[in-house]
């Protein structure tokens, strides 16, 4: 009976590792996408991982602020079946996204919080990637009303580092006015 018991013991052991073996770890400190995942987990690949950036803003005035120093990290959650990624910024105003790919819509939905504007109910932005980059959208009324959306746009996405743009266009995008700009370097594992 006690060797039975042991035997269900270290099964039991073996069946939670393999339950959660694509969340981070020493061995793997970013996790790993999970199998089972939508093949779209994979299109935040090169951005796995910690990126020194830069991020620049519209200051109130409407020119551009001074380059704001941060770091964005990338990781897998929810056992390799979402998204994380947190940013800490020189500037004490930081910030982090959930982002999980729905199958039956075929498209990311990405929950956006930051310290700087805490939130009851955190905004989401939808999209996919397309063409090498994943652009997300968010409505967003222009300050004279216009409708319009918030969209970020992830491009120049390589192994080393990506770009990131956030700007206001109008329902036909004939209209873009951007007001976030960021430039990711991929930190050197050691």
């Amino acid at each position: 009976m006690k060797q039975l018991v042991t035997s269900l013991f270290l099964l039991a052991q073996i069946i939670a590792v393999a339950q959660y073996s694509y969340e981070p770890s020493q061995e793997h400190p970013f996790g790993l996408p999970n199998p089972n995942a939508p093949k779209e987990i994979q299109d935040f690949a090169p951005l796995i991982g910690i990126c020194d950036c830069l991020s620049i803003t519209r200051n109130k005035d409407q020119t551009w602020a001074a380059p704001n120093k941060m770091s964005w990290k990338f990781k897998y959650i929810m056992n390799g079946m979402a998204v994380q990624d947190e940013t800490l910024k020189e500037d004490g105003k930081h910030s982090g996204s959930i982002r999980q790919f729905i199958a039956d819509s075929s498209k990311w939905y990405v929950h956006y919080y930051s310290s700087s504007a805490p939130t009851t109910v955190l905004s989401a932005w939808e999209g996919n990637k397309k063409e090498g980059k994943i652009i997300l959208y968010r409505k967003q009324k222009a300050p004279n009303g216009m409708d319009g959306f918030y969209k970020i746009n992830f491009y120049d996405i390589k192994e080393n580092g990506f770009k990131w743009l956030g700007e206001w266009v109008n329902t036909n995008e004939s209209i873009s006015f951007p007001t976030w700009k960021i430039e990711c370097t991929k930190r050197k594992e050691k």
